[in-house]
């Protein structure tokens, strides 16, 4: 007893480790269980958001998941990891949410045709702060949002954890209890469709590239037309 409440006084930093939250937790420490939600809230987020492409419905999927991970957290075993845990329970609410919102079975095994590729380089932010290029990084990020809602369901969720929450493909397997092999290949697979995606979009934008009417080509033939009479 002694032991539990020195424990439970022990001050909890981003370094406490997921086994010390989740035993705590366990025991009915908030503190311990908030920590593990701030830590992983992203994450849960974006996978329940892969399963039902619905912002509001991926939140309200993702409150219940928490509320079942915190029931269950008193069998919590560290044959695997907290996050890995998580995932599975936040897809399979996930997963009975989008069921019963459809009323006919869901299933991650759909079968897909698509070619692979080798995965390209990092997407990562830019480091500049600029006003245009925080818009344009917005403007990239709707877009590949928008391309990610369109893949199957088995690539979205598989290319969300790996490509954007950066698991490993054993972790991805495990939650999702799927082989590596078949991680690996919606890996790719999803990336693959993303990519000629993309592409398409940016072949039907090259016609507009550079556009120059409107209000610009208004500017330049008032400023062309001003410097003609000046010169007359």
């Amino acid at each position: 007893m002694q032991r539990a409440r020195s424990a439970a006084a022990t001050p909890i930093t981003k370094d406490t480790a997921d086994a010390v939250l989740a035993r705590r937790a366990a025991d009915g420490d908030a503190a311990a269980f908030e920590a593990i939600m701030r830590r992983y809230n992203r994450r849960l987020f974006r996978t329940a958001r892969s399963i039902l492409r619905s912002d509001a419905d991926a939140e309200d999927a993702l409150q219940d998941a928490w509320l079942h991970a915190w029931r269950a957290l008193a069998g919590f075993r560290a044959e695997a990891r907290l996050s890995t845990w998580l995932v599975r329970i936040v897809v399979n609410d996930a997963l009975g949410r989008l069921r019963r919102r459809n009323a006919q079975p869901v299933s991650l095994d759909m079968a897909m045709n698509s070619s692979e590729f080798p995965p390209p380089a990092s997407l990562a932010d830019e480091p500049d702060q600029a006003p245009d290029r925080i818009a344009m990084r917005a403007q990239l990020r709707k877009l590949l949002e928008a391309r990610i809602d369109q893949l199957p369901e088995a690539f979205r969720t598989v290319f969300m954890l790996r490509a954007i929450e950066e698991m490993s493909v054993d972790e991805i397997a495990q939650a999702l209890d799927i082989p590596p092999a078949t991680v690996r290949t919606r890996y790719f697979r999803a990336r693959s469709q993303i990519r000629g995606s993309l592409a398409s979009e940016i072949d039907a934008s090259l016609g507009d590239a550079f556009a120059f009417d409107g209000a610009r080509c208004d500017r330049m033939v008032a400023a062309v037309l001003a410097r003609w009479s000046r010169q007359g």
